[in-house]
């Protein structure tokens, strides 16, 4: 799907849902969860081309796996909490969605723990 179609989608999805708050604020909850999750694979479709142009990379500098590996898991972790996060606002629960938050931005750190000792001792190195 295009930008287009995406936007289209979002924004018919919220008017549509906004009819719902009225009446039977559940199914208006539920529609935003369905439009989020069809936006959520398309965009799983895009990010195989990011993860093939970071493996074509590699290629042609020596970088550590290790280090891709990382970084992918942090951008997916990344884009999990926010669609957790966002669909917990949109329902209400808005401390819930802080906590996803928070332990995102923990799992981000201790996934960054190797890289961050990798940088460590090169500087060591450097000063050797």
């Amino acid at each position: 799907m295009t930008i287009i179609q995406i936007a289209l989608l979002g924004v018919f999805g919220t008017l549509l849902a906004l009819q719902f708050k009225s009446g039977k604020s559940e199914y208006g909850i539920y529609l935003s969860i369905a439009v989020s999750l069809v936006v959520f694979f398309c965009m799983s479709g895009r990010l195989s081309v990011i993860v093939d142009t970071i493996n074509t990379i590699s290629g042609y500098i020596k970088i550590d796996s290790t280090y891709i590996n990382a970084m992918l898991k942090m951008l997916g972790v990344t884009y999990l909490a926010e669609f957790a996060s966002g669909i917990c606002k949109d329902a209400g629960y808005q401390t819930i969605a802080g906590q996803i938050e928070i332990f995102a931005k923990l799992s981000i750190l201790a996934l960054s723990m190797p890289v961050l000792t990798a940088l460590l001792q090169t500087i060591q190195e450097f000063l050797s």
